[in-house]
């Protein structure tokens, strides 16, 4: 197949969590073509509350926050990613799937986000960014949970060990919400 004959974005629809969503993504975005089994276990095992406000961390094109919002009307979804190209299908994303309650912001972790503090942040963490990356994340996140806030993340299952022995480090608890062969979804609370 030429090249050319490669479309440069890539459409797709997804039901989660009882809700019809439709996705646009471009190659070199993670997962392009579906949602991963990752974002597709964390997303099934979130618990949203109505009237929560979330943030999708490392949104991407925004599979997790478009989902929350959609299945929350009165949830306010923020999303982030530090990729440009990534913000700006979010954004797309957002606008397609009709969404009012969602803010979708360029930022390095918690860089450059509005002093908020969530109920609920979520996310896909990557496994090649390194450690200390990984730590700085989860320790940021803490600091931006409101009190009794959950932090959700997903991880290959080869990191679940570092991301039980970290939440227990930086938050004091740490729960396992989910386990398959290669994703593990755990949970860690701001205590109250």
């Amino acid at each position: 197949m030429a090249v050319d004959s490669f479309p440069r974005e890539v459409n797709f629809r997804a039901e989660m969590r009882d809700a019809s969503l439709t996705f646009s993504a471009t190659w070199g975005l993670f997962s392009p073509k579906a949602i991963d089994a990752g974002t597709h276990l964390l997303i099934e095992h979130l618990d949203i509350q109505e009237g929560d406000i979330c943030l999708d961390l490392g949104c991407g094109y925004g599979a997790v926050g478009v989902t929350l919002a959609k299945c929350t009307q009165t949830a306010t979804v923020y999303m982030v990613d530090k990729d440009f190209v990534a913000v700006d299908y979010a954004r797309k994303n957002v606008k397609q799937n009709q969404l009012q309650n969602c803010h979708v912001l360029l930022s390095n972790g918690f860089s450059h986000l509005p002093d908020i503090q969530f109920d609920l942040i979520a996310s896909n963490l990557p496994a090649n960014v390194g450690k200390e990356l990984l730590q700085i994340f989860l320790a940021d996140a803490k600091q931006h949970l409101k009190p009794n806030g959950r932090l959700y993340v997903v991880t290959i299952s080869g990191l679940r060990a570092f991301i039980k022995r970290n939440f227990l480090n930086i938050f004091g608890n740490y729960q396992k919400v989910k386990q398959r062969h290669t994703h593990t979804v755990a949970m860690a609370t701001r205590d109250g």
